[in-house]
């Protein structure tokens, strides 16, 4: 093999190294003693503390993020962002703004209904909008600055990069209520119930008054 052909395999190897350990970076939210709050991709010294976990991107990524440039197809396979909004939600308004200025791909998910706040309750601990998972770390309320140091740590660009026809999903309610299913006819029914007689609803005739010795009818 010569020369060449080995330089050019270890560059490969050497970025697929690189590749691979950017690929199992994880994101550390770490607060200090004075309360202020750093994002890091190195861990913290505390043993105890433990990276924000990772979920998967609904339907899998696919097509659907293939247009985009590969930063941001990395980070929103690795921490795809969703955001739970209401109507009349000021903050939700501002929330979605913000996602979409700085173009962060994003799920957006409406909490209208009961079921939809008890879902919510279960998912964040508490019912308040706006919510967003942005990976598995939970981020409640909205403050441009923290949702910005969040997304700078898991490695959105903080530029937009989207292309300019890019389209994220339509908002859609957090819990899908389906149509309840149509009752199966009975049996009676399948095979046919006896014909019932046909109901006469003509008004009833008048007796005639007609005779031989009345032959027109008429009435006194």
């Amino acid at each position: 093999m010569s020369s060449v052909r080995l330089a050019a395999l270890a560059a490969v190897m050497g970025c697929a190294t690189l590749w691979a350990a950017a690929a199992n970076a994880q994101v550390f939210r770490v607060v200090g003693p004075d309360g202020k709050v750093t994002f890091t991709d190195r861990p913290p010294p505390d043993a105890n503390a433990k990276p924000a976990p990772t979920v998967a991107l609904p339907g899998g990524g696919g097509s659907a993020t293939a247009a985009l440039p590969l930063d941001l197809r990395t980070a929103t396979g690795r921490f795809p962002v969703t955001l739970y909004t209401s109507s009349d939600c000021a903050p939700c308004g501002s929330a979605r703004t913000f996602l979409q200025g700085r173009g962060v791909p994003f799920t957006e998910r409406t909490v209208t209904s009961n079921e939809d706040i008890q879902a919510l309750q279960r998912l964040a601990g508490q019912a308040t909008v706006p919510f967003a998972t942005i990976g598995g770390q939970h981020v409640r309320g909205f403050s441009d600055a923290e949702w910005g140091q969040y997304l700078d740590a898991a490695g959105y660009p903080k530029v937009s990069k989207l292309p300019a026809n890019w389209r994220n999903p339509e908002p859609r309610p957090l819990v899908v209520v389906q149509a309840p299913a149509v009752p199966a006819e009975s049996p009676q029914a399948q095979q046919g119930t006896p014909a019932q007689p046909a109901q006469n609803t003509a008004a009833p005739r008048a007796p005639s008054d007609r005779s031989p010795a009345n032959p027109a009818g008429i009435r006194f």
